[in-house]
């Protein structure tokens, strides 16, 4: 079960003064009890510093919300209550929301409700500017959850929270505004990369292969191809001699002082001579 205070949670919204525009006195929550004081404007006063959250005035000092109780009687209560504890303002004008009350109006006791619209009735802050600006200032604000520690045992089961909030409502705006640890996304993309780098790589290395294979190949059946070519064009080159074999192929006569048996030598100068010559008997 989560609790939140003005302190942790609304610590980034600036506080102000509620004075009085009658007499020049700003409106304080008491430490000890649920009263309003008006007391001289101190700045460093936790009592004396107000926020706007929505249409609640919240006190810094005591984390609870300026309320009506009666009917004129205005004091604090807890913000998670069910009492009116919504303002309207208008030309430095505080009324309760909803109701026909009047404003609230500064007297020397203290602080009450009259229908009243004279300076007593208008309340500023330091610089003397309308307690309204305040209000459109912090309009741009997210309305959150605020609850007092104070009442978390009676309200820890079924709380009702301010600005109309239930605790569904709360869960919700706790989600828009989680904070994760990013480490687990954060790897989960480096191992992604790593992957589709690896996966790069590999494509790239199967299609360098296949290329250099692609290019063998080509060469391969260019070499086979050439030989061929050649032995053709040697063929074309060659005379082709015709052959009919009705007609008997004509053999040089033989010379009639050519013995059968005889070997015979053409000389580079024409002349023909037997290789072996025949020598008589009575020369050897």
């Amino acid at each position: 079960i989560l609790i939140f205070s003005y302190v942790g949670f609304f610590s980034d919204i600036e506080a102000f003064l509620i004075k009085n525009a009658k007499f020049k006195v700003c409106l304080q929550a008491s430490p000890t009890n649920k009263n309003l004081l008006l007391e001289d404007c101190n700045p460093e006063s936790g009592f004396q510093d107000w926020s706007w959250q929505g249409n609640s005035l919240v006190n810094r000092g005591t984390q609870s919300c300026l309320s009506v109780s009666g009917a004129d009687r205005v004091q604090t209560s807890v913000c998670a209550s069910t009492g009116y504890t919504s303002w309207d303002c208008s030309n430095s004008l505080l009324s309760p929301l909803g109701t026909s009350q009047g404003y609230l109006v500064a007297n020397r006791k203290g602080v009450t409700l009259s229908d009243l619209r004279g300076l007593k009735a208008q309340w500023q802050d330091a610089e003397d500017r309308s307690v309204c600006e305040k209000k459109t200032e912090h309009n741009s604000y997210f309305p959150a959850a605020l609850t007092s520690p104070q009442v978390h045992e009676h309200t820890a089961d079924n709380a009702t929270l301010p600005l109309g909030m239930d605790q569904q409502q709360l869960e919700e705006l706790l989600w828009f505004f989680r904070r994760e640890d990013p480490s687990t996304w954060n790897y989960s993309v480096l191992a992604l990369s790593l992957a589709t780098l690896i996966l790069g790589l590999l494509l790239l290395i199967i299609n360098i292969v296949r290329n250099r294979k692609r290019k063998i190949l080509m060469n391969t059946e260019a070499l086979q191809t050439v030989p061929q070519a050649e032995l053709d064009a040697k063929q074309a080159l060659l005379p082709v001699q015709e052959y009919n074999p009705a007609e008997p192929q004509k053999q040089e006569p033989v010379s009639q002082d050519q013995r059968p048996g005889e070997v015979m030598v053409q000389w580079k100068d024409g002349t023909i001579t037997s290789l072996y010559t025949d020598i008589s008997e009575e020369a050897i």
